[in-house]
């Protein structure tokens, strides 16, 4: 075990993570604002971060599935080169106003966006499962370096500029640029988390024997554990990107300030996101599992109930720190408890699968969010977010419970 560079790939992980979460911030700001200029269509404007979570749940679930069996370098990889053309694509739809480019270019982004949160079941391979929830943590960590470097890649771009279709054609080629960083970075993770993973559990293997088969997928979900921390990522999950991705539209259409100032905001709830998941990750190891899934989700439902009396900026990024960290609680708690339930051949199947009905179930939130902004306002998203988030609490509390990492087959 000490022969295999855990801080070195680490820290290239939490690298890949950090241009990877500067880049999501752009889709978290001005996808939906992208999709509205492009097709002139304001009532759905939830549309478009909503294809780029369905591509992103299409693509998780054989994601994690492929990682199983190739490795988590190359899928990871695959995936950021996937995200950099898709979002040259997006530049040229927005400069030519055509949503034949735009929307294949969001799905592309999309696909990435799976690939890159999947980086967590390569941290998770590298740690022992006293230590998996702080390993996940260093290396999601990343991503608070992204919540800095977006705001200070994308503001000034937009800064000055008419809210036009064209004006959005540089931070997506910006965007694309970025992806090729987080490309650059990935390939140099050696050996494979795979492998460090096999070696923790005391399995050496040589490549020639035939590969482990992970157990069927209705097996995985019967485990004890599994259920409540599916639930509780699924609803973090869903809330949170439903509410970050209207905020930008929320600030500027519905409260009338600049464009500009949307980045430092979505930089604040990525800040939230991210900037305490060491503690967090500490807190999950020390404290259960279930506690953490249970309070991410209350944190989550007092933040996006505050939107209805707040609407300055100060308040509303607070706000928005507020419900990235809440979602960081439930989000590690979760995919330290699935991780825990999964060998190694196992774990990107179940931790994609998980990332499958997030996705889904976070498209339709925001596709149904965007439709309540539009039709009800501001008032109504949040407190439908705000009970949302609040309704499986119980239930994860009676059901949950922190379960121990499966006994490794023989041989």
């Amino acid at each position: 075990m000490n022969d295999f560079p855990i801080r070195r790939n680490t820290a290239l992980l939490a690298g890949a993570m950090a241009v990877n979460s500067a880049t999501l911030q752009l889709v978290a700001a001005v996808s939906a604002l992208t999709f509205v200029l492009v097709t002139g269509v304001s009532s759905l404007l939830g549309l478009g971060p909503a294809l780029f979570l369905t591509a992103s749940a299409l693509t998780a679930f054989p994601a994690g599935r492929l990682m199983d069996r190739v490795g988590r370098v190359p899928v990871m990889a695959g995936g950021f080169t996937l995200g950099s053309v898709g979002a040259l694509l997006t530049a040229l739809g927005a400069w030519q106003s055509s949503a034949w480019a735009v929307i294949p270019g969001f799905i592309l982004i999309g696909s990435a966006g799976a690939t890159g949160q999947l980086a967590r079941a390569a941290a998770g391979d590298m740690y022992p499962p006293a230590r998996r929830a702080r390993g996940i943590a260093y290396v999601m960590f990343g991503a608070v370096f992204g919540a800095i470097l977006g705001p200070a890649v994308f503001s000034p771009i937009f800064k000055g500029r008419g809210l036009e279709a064209a004006a959005l054609a540089v931070p997506w080629l910006a965007g694309a640029a970025m992806m090729v960083i987080a490309l650059l970075v990935v390939i140099n993770v050696r050996p494979d988390p795979k492998r460090i993973a096999e070696a923790l559990e005391g399995r050496v293997r040589r490549p020639e024997d035939s590969p482990l088969q992970a157990a069927p997928l209705g097996e995985l979900l019967r485990r004890p554990g599994v259920v409540p921390a599916m639930l509780a990522g699924v609803v973090s999950f869903a809330v949170m990107v439903a509410i970050m991705n209207l905020t930008g539209y929320v600030l500027v259409e519905h409260r009338h300030h600049a464009q500009h100032v949307v980045f430092p905001i979505i930089g604040a709830h990525v800040l939230g996101m991210y900037l305490l998941m060491p503690a967090v990750g500490w807190m999950v190891d020390r404290l259960g599992r279930t506690p953490l899934l249970a309070g991410g989700l209350a944190l989550m439902a007092a933040s996006t109930a505050g939107i209805i009396w707040f609407e300055d900026i100060g308040a509303t990024a607070v706000l928005l720190f507020g419900l990235g960290l809440g979602w960081n609680f439930s989000f590690v708690a979760a995919t330290t408890a699935l991780a825990d339930c999964a060998q190694p051949h196992e774990r990107g199947k179940l931790l994609g699968f998980h990332d499958l009905v997030a996705g889904f179930t976070g498209a339709a939130f925001v596709l149904l969010g965007g439709y309540v902004l539009n039709e009800q306002g501001v008032n109504a998203l949040a407190l439908a977010g705000s009970l949302v988030a609040l309704a499986p609490i119980l239930f994860i509390l009676v059901t949950g419970r922190a379960p121990g990492a499966p006994v490794p087959e023989a041989g």
